[in-house]
């Protein structure tokens, strides 16, 4: 299997397919929020602190597994394994792995629906449908399971054409159009009153809050969550990377494009955020502290774009245009992970592995609208505060205890010649090993 195995074409590929996984609402929805309710520019500076001494470590641990095993996630990491225990635990760990894509994506096409419909609907508007508009506005079990099927079509549609005609292709045209669609959105928000208000409580830090725990532990979770550390995409783009490239310089390529995302969505969403304020939208409650963030992009947004007449139509439009392409980039990752696996194992087709797959996940969506009181927030818990956080825990350790020094140093070592001259080398396989476990278990207590 291996030497028939795709791998991305280019750098740029790579990097923008990887960064395009780890970009998604966790960047554009969650980022912006949580700077709003810790501080702004202080969580701003912790966070860019805390994603080089959290995230991109273990992003290198996930990416340089992936390359090494040149497989799913359960064979790369059944391969770190030097015994037949450690093998069958090694498929385990890779298994619960697995488990994080497959659980995210069933709640998370389910809000990609609902950014699929407010897009649509800000288009029929343009066109006067004010009642379609509505429809797809409105919160239903019929639009949901709409708004749900057309995520996934689009998602399978990419994710079985293959890694160079279906991902990275892709990746190339939508990360892009999601920077230029992001600097129109700036340039406009930044006309409204308000707005500067809004970017110099965001970029202007409150010193005394720097040191606040709490704000840490909010950065540090928000940098371990905007990486998808223990998500398996990493692992599995990973896996498609050529062993020409100096994998710790592409995993700072990854998390510089993520991190500038984030960065930029902040710069779009909290001055508009302060300017629905001056025109009278609710963004806080009576304590101070900001509405629900599903409030934010649903409800808050929506309603000053309203107040902006005709033009706040095109700009509704472009922005659930940007919210999509955020939301489909980091779908298609997850969805082939599980793809890959049917795909290596059984030599299934990629084509009918990706329906077959993608119906079967789609199929648990459904359940989960049909039932979304109960199990909407049940199934995204689950996920993000404890599947994943273990998962990313047990990549860790595996990477850190069970994986050789000696075998680590021979995969990182292509593509960086003088890898053990440098301070990376003379760092990271000890802060793997030491450091990173610990943060990861401090992530999983404040997630718990």
């Amino acid at each position: 299997m291996a030497a028939g195995r795709e791998h991305f074409s280019s750098r740029l590929g790579f990097v923008l397919a990887a960064a395009g996984a780890a970009v998604g609402l966790g960047n554009i929805w969650g980022f912006p929020t949580q700077a709003a309710s810790n501080g702004g520019g202080a969580f701003l500076l912790v966070y860019l602190l805390l994603i080089l001494i959290v995230a991109y470590p273990m992003l290198v641990v996930e990416m340089a597994i992936g390359r090494q095993g040149q497989a799913n996630p359960i064979d790369s990491m059944k391969k770190l394994g030097n015994s037949p225990l450690t093998k069958k635990l090694g498929s385990g760990v890779g298994f619960i792995g697995l488990m994080v894509p497959c659980l995210v994506l069933a709640f998370y096409s389910i809000v990609g629906g609902w950014l699929v419909s407010f897009m649509l609907a800000a288009g029929a508007d343009l066109v006067g449908m004010t009642s379609v508009s509505d429809w797809l506005k409105g919160f239903s079990v019929e639009r949901n399971l709409f708004g749900a099927a057309v995520f996934y079509l689009l998602t399978i549609l990419i994710v079985q054409a293959g890694v160079k005609d279906g991902i990275e292709k892709w990746s190339t045209r939508l990360m892009p159009a999601l920077f230029v669609l992001f600097g129109l959105m700036f340039v406009y928000v930044m006309t409204l009153p308000g707005a500067t208000e809004g970017l110099a409580h965001y970029l202007v830090p409150d010193f005394s809050k720097i040191m606040d725990s709490d704000l840490i532990l909010a950065a540090m979770g928000q940098g371990f969550f905007s990486l998808t550390i223990g998500g398996c995409s990493m692992l599995i783009y990973g896996s498609y990377l050529s062993k020409k490239e100096n994998l710790p310089k592409m995993a700072l390529n990854v998390t510089l494009v993520d991190t500038a995302v984030a960065v930029i969505a902040g710069l779009v969403i909290m001055p508009a955020m302060f300017a629905a304020m001056k025109q009278g939208v609710e963004i806080y409650d009576a304590n101070g502290a900001l509405l629900s963030s599903s409030t934010l992009v649903f409800d808050v947004l929506p309603m000053l774009f309203d107040g902006l007449g005709l033009a706040g139509v095109f700009v509704a439009l472009v922005f659930f245009v940007l919210m999509t392409i955020a939301a489909l980039t980091s779908s298609i990752s997850m969805l082939e992970c599980p793809v890959a696996l049917l795909n290596e194992r059984k030599g299934t087709s990629r084509t009918v592995a990706s329906w077959m797959l993608g119906g079967a996940i789609a199929a648990f969506s459904a359940v989960i609208i049909f039932n979304f009181g109960d199990l909407f927030g049940l199934v995204a818990t689950v996920a993000t505060q404890y599947v994943q956080p273990i998962a990313a825990l047990l990549f860790c350790l595996y990477g850190g205890w069970v994986w050789k020094r000696n075998k680590q140093l021979e995969e990182m070592r292509q593509g960086f010649d003088n890898l053990e001259e440098g301070l990376f080398w003379k760092v990271w396989p000890a802060y793997v090993k030491f450091v990173c476990p610990a943060l990861v278990a401090a992530v999983i207590w404040m997630s718990i």
